[in-house]
């Protein structure tokens, strides 16, 4: 379905972890992020770039690699894509691809287009890096902690932050490093505090263009992170923010044994 629509902005999010795909639209290009999940979800995403693609130009951003953001990569063999180095250099790209395999054979899902780890056009490879897309300007930042291989990017001048696995408003963090993660978070405070950012959407849960929305999920994301380091989570609080906690339980004890590598 559809979750958030402005002028240059349609999100659509996926009936699986409320899991988003943003498709941004400017006069020359579309901006397409993670298409996922499901079939019919991919081929909706689809019928709207075709519908306004026009003589724009195809970019796809992919914020990281779990496998739930790179499904839908053999669907659009025509983009140009974009991803952070460590993305194009994660070593066991076949135990990604091999975790989309399992999850189709588990659901007998049939899909129309190959499993593929996407072959990446532009890397981006330091912090601050920019690029002139047709008639807008992204600047990417690296945003390790959640993988190792994430990346913000920010698209001017719509002020459209586009954060991948982080400042979801369904989810607490996701954590492979805990101190990667927690400076991760502290960047994105800075990039909120000197780009002038509109719009935050999130890789799982709501888009929102509230600024004091954005603060307080870069406050929670801070306080949990805190809070796990310092041994003091409130298991009762954690369900009132976050209203699937259990099905995060699994997650939050992986978080702990993170904590303490």
């Amino acid at each position: 379905m559809r979750q958030f629509e402005n002028e240059q902005l349609t999100v659509f999010q996926s009936v699986l972890y409320q899991t988003t795909s943003a498709v941004i639209k400017t006069k020359k290009a579309l901006i397409v992020t993670d298409p996922n999940w499901l079939p019919n979800e991919i081929a909706e995403i689809k019928g709207y770039i075709e519908s306004i693609i026009e003589d724009r130009k195809l970019y796809i951003i992919y914020t990281h690699s779990d496998y739930d953001h790179i499904i839908a990569a053999g669907a659009f063999p025509n983009a140009t894509t974009i991803a952070s180095e460590a993305f194009v250099k994660r070593i066991n790209k076949e135990e990604v691809l091999e975790q989309i395999r399992q999850f189709d054979a588990q659901y007998y899902i049939e899909r129309d287009y190959p499993i593929i780890y996407p072959h990446i056009d532009i890397i981006i490879k330091e912090d601050g890096q920019t690029l002139e897309l047709q008639d807008i300007t992204c600047s990417f930042y690296l945003s390790p902690g959640h993988t190792g291989d994430g990346l913000f990017t920010v698209v001017e001048p719509f002020g459209i932050l586009l954060a991948g696995d982080y400042l979801s408003n369904v989810e607490f963090p996701f954590i492979e490093d805990y101190e990667a993660y927690f400076a991760t978070i502290q960047k994105v405070q800075t990039i909120i505090s000197d780009k002038e950012i509109e719009v935050m959407v999130p890789g799982h849960g709501t888009t929102t263009n509230n600024l004091d929305e954005i603060q307080k999920r870069i406050d929670e994301s801070l306080l949990y992170l805190n809070n796990l380091a310092n041994d003091s989570i409130d298991e009762s609080q954690l369900q009132k923010l976050y209203p699937f906690y259990k099905g995060l339980q699994e997650m939050h004890e992986l978080n702990k044994k993170a904590v303490h590598k």
